[in-house]
């Protein structure tokens, strides 16, 4: 039985939640299309003339509203179990949704003051979007909470996997395009509940999101029987719960029980491997499958062809608003449909709504580990000097240089036990690094067998033979305020 059957039963959202949700998930569908689109008249207050459109259109729709709908309900649930979580947005071309959010939720203001929140911030917050002396059309490192960019396809889930190492309390609720899921890094990242550790990491939630197409064909995963999908995400070592649907109300309510089934069942994951005497085992982690039209809640049909549910919708659904009178009015008529009026009061979410959103470090957009700078410590380094050989006549001593950096890094993870990774395809011994063996075995969540060497639940060396996935771990590692190094004489 599919998993989504065994939560579709329950109604979490009270009347007054839903309905706030819902307007919460318009206004930031609004703020994207108003980023795509406007240069002025942010809130329509007078009827959309082509004078307000931008010269040239550049930006993703088709993802956007998904994501949108998925932040606002991490914002949910980390305001009701005050979670530590942080947004990884695989798709990063749909980058008016994390611009929308960190707006919404303040943060982005708080950062770049000229963006405040009125109808003055809001004009300079679409003007800017994709826009000369602007910022990107992607989620750029800009904006406040982006670990990941997502300029190349595929590095989304190894991402999130360095940056929950170490990080007991973080969830990295990372979102998976169905598109990039047919990468050979993102096909590889699946493997990653291999190698966390329940006991001394946090946890990646992935949520791999099935809008059905890429530019202007389907995705390989979209078209593929449910059953099938299925099997080959549960085996790789999830639990897929999926959310389906196109019809707000009953997704909110599909999405909010999913949600609390999940972290649920991640929190008791590590509430087990976290008792006294808890025996290590590896742990089948769960995941979520979110299949929604692609372009959301934007135009049907344009020109007579479809739109949302299309690939028609993955960029810039509607062409020519500024010359073609008809596309402008189906442009206004878009815009109007997500009711600006009663979300924005003076320019500014109205106080219902926007208390929806966590508060101070919670919210996604500030939290510190999505600022790794503010983490960051200095690496503690012995003195290189005492690791020099010496020579005392020319060409009688036998010695290796990538020996003597193993018991340089041997004593750099000495000292630094718990801000320090050595990440690579299996070569750390071919290397000749295996002193670091001394100090630490590999971290190997799989099963092990007499003759094996060096592997156990927990350890500072992590090796995969995906050269992506060492990059890509060794990023989110770095990138959340620590330190590390990729071993590799391939690359």
């Amino acid at each position: 039985m599919s998993q989504d059957r065994a939560v579709s039963e329950a109604q979490p959202l009270s009347k007054q939640q839903l309905e706030r949700l819902d307007a919460y998930w318009r206004a930031a569908n609004y703020l994207c299309v108003g980023q795509i689109y406007l240069r002025d008249n942010p809130l329509l207050k007078e009827p959309l003339a082509p004078a307000h459109i931008k010269a040239m259109l550049l930006g993703h729709w088709g993802t956007t509203p998904g994501q949108n709908f998925i932040y606002a309900h991490l914002n949910r649930l980390i305001r009701e179990r005050d979670l530590n979580m942080i947004y990884l947005s695989g798709p990063g071309h749909g980058g008016p949704a994390l611009v929308a959010n960190t707006y919404l939720e303040g943060t982005y203001s708080e950062l770049y003051p000229q963006i405040g929140q009125d109808e003055a911030g809001l004009k300079r917050l679409f003007t800017q979007f994709s826009f000369p002396g602007g910022i990107p059309s992607h989620v750029s490192p800009e904006c406040p909470g982006s670990i990941h960019e997502g300029g190349e396809l595929g590095y989304s889930l190894s991402h999130a996997c360095g940056a929950v190492l170490d990080n007991p309390d973080l969830i990295a609720a990372c979102v998976v395009g169905d598109g990039e899921a047919e990468t050979g890094p993102l096909a590889a990242s699946w493997h990653l509940n291999k190698f966390i550790n329940p006991a001394n990491d946090g946890a990646v939630l992935p949520i791999l999101h099935l809008n059905g197409f890429k530019i202007s064909n389907p995705t390989v995963l979209a078209r593929i029987e449910r059953e099938e999908l299925e099997q080959l995400l549960s085996g790789c070592g999830w639990r897929p719960y999926f959310v389906s649907g196109h019809e707000p109300e009953a997704m909110h309510q599909l999405m909010a029980a999913t949600l609390e089934t999940v972290i649920g069942e991640i929190q008791a994951i590590q509430r087990a491997a976290r008792a006294p005497g808890a025996e290590a085992s590896r742990s089948r982690w769960p995941m979520i499958v979110l299949e929604s039209p692609k372009g959301w809640t934007g135009p049907k049909r344009i020109d007579g062809k479809r739109i949302e549910g299309s690939f028609r919708a993955h960029q810039v659904p509607i062409t020519d608003p500024a010359s073609n009178p008809g596309h402008l009015a189906a442009l206004e008529a878009w815009m109007r449909s997500y009711r600006p009026q009663e979300l924005f009061q003076d320019g500014r979410l109205r106080a219902e709504l926007a208390e929806l959103a966590p508060r101070g470090e919670r919210r996604m957009g500030a939290n510190p580990h999505a600022n790794g700078g503010v983490l960051l410590r200095d690496l503690r380094l012995p003195d290189f000097r005492e690791y020099a050989q010496a020579v005392s006549v020319p060409g009688t001593l036998q010695a290796s240089d990538t020996g003597t950096l193993g018991t340089f890094l041997r004593d750099v993870i000495r000292m630094n036990p718990s801000t320090f990774r050595l990440f690579g395809p299996d070569e750390t011994v071919s290397n000749k690094l295996q002193a670091v063996f001394e100090v630490s075995n590999r971290q190997w969540e799989g099963r092990t067998l007499p003759d094996d060497e060096f592997l156990a639940p927990s350890g500072r060396v992590l090796e995969i033979l995906s050269e992506h996935q060492c990059e890509g771990w060794l990023e989110g590692y770095l990138l959340t305020g620590r330190h590390g190094l990729f071993n590799c004489y391939e690359a």
